[in-house]
Order: C-alpha cells, then structure tokens, then sequence
C-alpha cells in the first residue's frame, strides 16, 4: 500500500482528496496545525499529526512516514487577509514550501502535487478563459505568493528525481467550504441563504469567477497521482459566471429569498476569471463533470445538514 502524505488534509479540498485516497486503498498520512481546517473532517482512517508545516518537528514526522508522495494543499488560501498581513502569508505559503520541496526532494520522493491558484495569477482580461501558456500577473499577495512557490518549487525539483505537478484551481466550492474570504464566496452565499440573513456583495456582482465542484478537483489530484505527465495544469470549467447569475442559481434552487446589500470593490480581487482545462484533459485524462446546477444542489444539501 502506498504512502500518502497530504498537507492541510484538514482542510475543505484536503478532507475531500484524504476521503478519496483511503477510499482507493492508500495509507494517507495528514498533517495539518488545524489554523484552518478541521479535525471532525478528517477520515477516521487517516494518520492525523496536528502540526505547522514550519515546525521542525514535521520534518522529522515527514523522514519517519518517508512517503511516495505528498499532495501539498496547506496554505493561507484568504485574499484579504494577505493583503492585510503579507509576511505572514509569505511565511505559510512561500517558506513552508519551499522547505517541503527540500526535504522531499533529500528523502526522494516520488511526486509533489501542488495545489496552487489560478484565479489569482492572472489579471489580463483579454486572455480569458487563461490558458497555462499566459503570462501570470497577480495583483495580490497572496498570488505572488503562491506564484513565487510554483518558481521555487520547480527550481528546487528541477534536477532531482522527485516530480512535480502543479494544480492552479478556479474558485472551488462544495460542502465543507469555510466562509471565510473571497474564495468562499459559494459557501457565503449558501450560508446566508439558509439562515435568512443578509447579504453583502462587494462590487456591482456582475463580477466573473470559475466555479468548480471540489469532487471534480479531487478528481484532477488523483488523475495528475497516477500520470507520468508532469508540469502546470488550470483546473476550471473555462465558463464565467458572474455573481448575480450565481445569486439567481441559488435562489431558484432552494426556492429561499436573499436580501442583497452591494458595498465598494475590494482592492486586490479580479473583475473577471476563468481557466482553460484543455491541458489537463489531454495530459492528464481529467475533465470537469459536475455541472454548476448539480454542485450548488449538493452544497445546498450539505449545509442543510450542519444547520
């Protein structure tokens, strides 16, 4: 049986991939210090070790499990709150990384699945739906930083005999999405809707976004596991929907009204985003199945059972 280790698997997108992974018979070792995830998500057959990816003592857990490969998903995934303290999203996102890379690389690892972002490395419209061919430019730090950790990691691995895969995510959502930053946008909406509560959309909500069903993402993390391609990959639907056309889906599908308050854009957050998954169904035998109706059913349902 071989041997997984995903980091942040506490997490929404880590939680759902650790329930993949057990269910396809691996040995799947989780390590997350919980800043953002959740301890009642991970699978109960996970090996669960609560720990910083910046503290030495998950090195040394890290030399111990020795795995054949690490999906590496811990990261301050919150727009605003990088832009509100940017050392400490460097810290998280660029210095853990990079130490990552570097011990996996010393224990010969076979792959690294790094789960990076594409809707916050790109900000020229004119190129949409982004292919992985476009020139990234984030206008926040938390896509810097995450740019600088592709660059990093592909120097580092470069010439060793670990590979590397890296996964660059629209706006995923699905059950088990925090409500916290502009990423969870699906998991606000959601929230709001069921509690009868008030909403806030900053901009005129005629803002684009990706939206992918997390079981899809799942499936490219497994998909990019078992192919010898290696490299960048959008994983998206490559369709914009703005979020007025989202607030509509919602309402009609759970048949609940939402009173909608719209507030100033918010410095550092795209006008417009979508990714091209050409690429990875071509390498990677990978294309999104779940159409936007059908997971925001399952997220409505999903929520449901936690109010």
């Amino acid at each position: 049986m071989k041997k997984i280790v995903v980091t942040g698997g506490a997490g929404f997108i880590g939680s759902h991939l650790v329930d993949a992974l057990i269910e396809k018979k691996y040995d799947v070792y989780v390590a997350d210090d919980l800043s953002f995830g959740t301890k009642a998500f991970v699978h109960p057959k996970a090996h669960f070790f609560r720990v910083s990816i910046l503290n030495p003592k998950f090195f040394s857990w890290l030399e111990k499990v020795h795995p054949e490969a690490i999906f590496h998903l811990a990261a301050q995934t919150n727009v605003r709150l990088s832009l509100e303290d940017p050392v400490c999203d460097a810290k998280i996102n660029i210095f853990g990384s990079i130490k990552l890379a570097l011990k996996a690389k010393e224990l010969g690892v076979k792959k690294i699945i790094f789960s990076s972002t594409g809707g916050a490395m790109f900000s020229n419209t004119k190129f949409l739906p982004y292919k992985e061919s476009v020139p990234i430019n984030p206008i926040s730090p938390y896509g810097i930083a995450k740019a600088a950790c592709e660059q990093y990691l592909q120097t580092i691995l470069s010439e060793s005999s670990t590979k590397l895969v890296i996964l660059r995510y629209a706006n995923v959502y699905g059950p088990r999405q925090s409500h916290k930053g502009e990423a969870g946008v699906v998991s606000i909406f959601v929230r709001r809707l069921l509690e009868n509560k008030p909403l806030t959309v900053f901009g005129d909500g005629m803002q684009t976004r990706d939206f992918i069903y997390v079981r899809d993402v799942v499936q490219a993390n497994i998909a990019a596991l078992s192919s010898p391609s290696q490299g960048i990959f959008h994983i998206g639907t490559g369709k914009e929907v703005s979020l007025k056309e989202l607030l509509k889906r919602l309402t009609d599908i759970s048949q609940l009204k939402l009173t909608v308050q719209y507030s100033p854009f918010v410095k550092g957050e795209l006008s417009r985003s979508a990714l091209c998954p050409r690429k990875a169904l071509k390498e990677l035998g990978w294309k999104p199945l779940v159409s936007l109706d059908q997971g925001l059913s399952l997220t409505l349902q999903g929520f449901k059972e936690k109010i």
